[in-house]
C-alpha cells in the first residue's frame, strides 16, 4: 500500500461507510457527484438557520438604522460577500482539490498551515456559538428540564453523525434540511407580517453612514465566511461541469436565504409587541413570533433550534480537512478522526461558555471573519493575475514545487494590519475607524484589509517569482 493510501485509511475501518478520502486530489475519473443542483441546496440549508435571522435583527436596535436603508445594505453586501464563495466553488471540479489545499498555490507549504489554523479556529468558534444558541432554546422550551449541557450534546451528536461520514452524507442531509425550515420561516413571516412597521431612515449624516457601513461589514462577513470551505463541497463533481452553473447555483444558494431571513429578522424588530425580544436576539424574536401558536409554536421553535445542525455540518466537515493541511503527520490520520476530535473541542468550549454567553462572544466571532478579506483577495489575484488559471496539479502535495509563500504571508500580515486600523466592534475600535463617528467608529476593516493585501501582493509576488520561479 502506498503512503497516500495509508494516509487515507489510518484511524477508520475500510468497510465503515465513512468517507476514506481526505485532502488528496480527486482525479477526473474518480468524480461521481453529478447532481449539480446540490451546489444550491448545500448552501440553502446551511444558511436557512436562526443565526441568519439574528444577524438581520441587529440593524435597527444595534446599528440604529431604518427599514429601507437596512434592506438595501442586506441585499448589496450579501451579493458582494458571496462572490468569492461562488467563484471558489467552481475550482472544486476544475482542480479536484479542497479549498484550504488550493491555498498552498499562493501561501506555499508552510504558509498554508497558518491559514489552515485560522480556519480551524473559525470552524470551532462558530460551531460553539451555534450549538449554544440552539441549546438555549431547547432548554427554555423544556423549562429547564433539559439542561444546556445536555442540549449541547444532543445537537453536537446529531451534527457529528453526519459530518463524520463525509461528503456524500453531508450533501444528502443538506439536500432536504432546508425544506422544513423554509416552511417554518414562512409561517413566522406570514403570521407577523401585518404587525411589522416601517422604521424611517435616520438623517443622512456621518453617524448614519458609519452605521450603514458597519452593518454592511457584518452582513458581508457572514456571507463570505463560507469562502474558506467553498471547494470542499464541489470537489467530487465532474471536471466538465459548467463553471457558470456552479457559480450561480452557489451564489443564489447563499444569497436567497441570507437576504430573505435577514429581512425577516429586520422586520420582526419593527413589531411593537416584540420590543423586549428585539433586544435579546433572533431566538427571542422567533419565540415571540411563534408564541401565539401555542404547542405547535413550541414544536416549530424546537425544529428551528435544530436548524443549527445544517449550519454546523460544514464547519465540522471542513475542520477535519483543514487539520490535514497542517502537515504529513496530520494527513496520515483520517479526516473523520479530526472531525470527531474537533466536535469534542467545541462541545467542551460551548459547555463552559454557555453560562457566560452574551453578545460579546458573538461579536468576537464576527471579528474572526476579518481574516477572510485579505485571504480571499490573495487567492483571487494568484488565480487571475499570476497563474491565469493554470496550475501544476501534480505539485499540490510537494513543498519543493509550491511557492515559497513569503509574498502571501507578508501580504496577509499587512492585510490584517489594515483590518486592525479599520475594525469597529464592541471589543475594539481601530485608529482609522475611530476617526469617523467617535466613539463607535465606522467599520472599514474588511475594505482596508482587502486593499492592503491586494496592493502588497501585486508588488511582492512578482519579486518572489523572480527569485524562486514557482
Amino acid at each position: 500500500m502506498s503512503t497516500t493510501e495509508e494516509s487515507i485509511v489510518i484511524g477508520v475501518p475500510l468497510d465503515s461507510g465513512i468517507e476514506a478520502r481526505g485532502i488528496e486530489r480527486v482525479l477526473p475519473h474518480e468524480r461521481t457527484h453529478v447532481s449539480v443542483i446540490d451546489n444550491f441546496t448545500m448552501w440553502l440549508s446551511a444558511n436557512m438557520v436562526i443565526s441568519t435571522v439574528a444577524l438581520g435583527a441587529l440593524a435597527i436596535p444595534v446599528f440604529g438604522l431604518g427599514f429601507w436603508d437596512s434592506l438595501a445594505v442586506i441585499v448589496l453586501f450579501n451579493m458582494l460577500g458571496v462572490l468569492p464563495v461562488a467563484y471558489f466553488s467552481t475550482l472544486g471540479p476544475r482542480l479536484g482539490l479542497r479549498q484550504m489545499t488550493i491555498a498552498r498555490f499562493s501561501f506555499g507549504w508552510h504558509g498554508a498551515k497558518i491559514m489552515a489554523l485560522f480556519n480551524v479556529a473559525a470552524c470551532i468558534g462558530w460551531s460553539a456559538v451555534n450549538v449554544i444558541v440552539g441549546s438555549q432554546i431547547i432548554t427554555a422550551l423544556s423549562k429547564g428540564a433539559v439542561p444546556v449541557w445536555a442540549s449541547i450534546l444532543v445537537i453536537a451528536a446529531l451534527t457529528t453523525a453526519v459530518s463524520v461520514y463525509g461528503y456524500r452524507y453531508v450533501h444528502r442531509y443538506e439536500r432536504f434540511a432546508w425544506i422544513p425550515m423554509a416552511v417554518i420561516f414562512f409561517i413566522v413571516a406570514a403570521s407577523t407580517h401585518g404587525q411589522m412597521g416601517i422604521v424611517p431612515t435616520p438623517a443622512w449624516n456621518m453617524a448614519h453612514i458609519a452605521s450603514l457601513v458597519s452593518f454592511g461589514g457584518a452582513i458581508y462577513g457572514f456571507a463570505t465566511g463560507w469562502s474558506s470551505y467553498a471547494a470542499d463541497y464541489s470537489v467530487n463533481q465532474p471536471e466538465h461541469t459548467p463553471a457558470s452553473k456552479i457559480f450561480w447555483l452557489t451564489f443564489f444558494g447563499v444569497t436567497i436565504p441570507c437576504i430573505l431571513l435577514e429581512t425577516v429578522g429586520l422586520g420582526l424588530t419593527t413589531v411593537s409587541a416584540f420590543g423586549k425580544a428585539a433586544n435579546e436576539g433572533g431566538g427571542a424574536l422567533l419565540a415571540a413570533a411563534l408564541h401565539p401558536l401555542g404547542g405547535l409554536g413550541e414544536f416549530l421553535l424546537l425544529l428551528l433550534a435544530l436548524s443549527v445542525i445544517a449550519n454546523n455540518i460544514p464547519n465540522d466537515y471542513s475542520l477535519g480537512l483543514s487539520i490535514q493541511v497542517l502537515g504529513r503527520a496530520f494527513h496520515k490520520v483520517n479526516r473523520a478522526v479530526w472531525t470527531f476530535l474537533g466536535a469534542v473541542v467545541y462541545i467542551v468550549i460551548a459547555i463552559f461558555a454557555a453560562a457566560h454567553f452574551n453578545a460579546t462572544l458573538e461579536n468576537f466571532l464576527l471579528m474572526v471573519a476579518y481574516w477572510l478579506s485579505p485571504w480571499t483577495i490573495i487567492l483571487i489575484l494568484e488565480h487571475f493575475i499570476v497563474r491565469r488559471g493554470q496550475y501544476n496539479l501534480d505539485s499540490w502535495n510537494e513543498a519543493r514545487h509550491l511557492p515559497v509563500g513569503w509574498a502571501a504571508i507578508v501580504s496577509m500580515a499587512l492585510g490584517l494590519f489594515g483590518v486592525y486600523l479599520g475594525a469597529a466592534q464592541l471589543l475594539f475600535v481601530g485608529p482609522i475607524a475611530g476617526l469617523f463617528n467617535p466613539p463607535y467608529g465606522m467599520d472599514v476593516g474588511f475594505e482596508l484589509g482587502l486593499v492592503f493585501a491586494a496592493v502588497s501582493y501585486l508588488i511582492l509576488r512578482p519579486i518572489e517569482l523572480r527569485k524562486h520561479a514557482r
